[in-house]
């Protein structure tokens, strides 16, 4: 997902992380200036979907606006290697242990 506060805010005029503070205080959300920075500058570690209602009814938008989805950017299981390989990156053999006297181990 793609954090768009910042460009939301923008559009409806606000555009400083102060501004955006003091209007979410008034509507009964109180950020500290650690958490309103990473907000406003980064993609939030966390978020409750609380404080996402009141974002939203500050800056009058929806939650589309905030959270855009970036499809592309999800892997499954399996493809990471597969892409890897379609490019010509070579692969390493798996790592096989061996013991230190020279001996082969027991069968798995």
């Amino acid at each position: 997902m793609k954090w768009n506060l910042r460009l939301t805010a923008a559009n409806k005029g606000i555009w400083k992380a102060s501004e955006l503070q003091r209007s979410l205080a008034e509507h009964g959300l109180v950020i500290s200036a650690g958490k309103m920075s990473g907000l406003w500058s980064g993609r939030p570690v966390s978020l409750k979907l609380e404080d996402l209602d009141v974002i939203c009814v500050v800056l009058g938008c929806e939650i589309g606006d905030l959270l855009i989805p970036e499809p592309d950017k999800v892997s499954r299981p399996g493809q990471q290697e597969a892409g890897r390989a379609a490019v010509g990156a070579t692969v390493s053999p798996p790592v096989v242990p061996k013991r230190r006297d020279g001996r082969s181990l027991p069968p798995q």
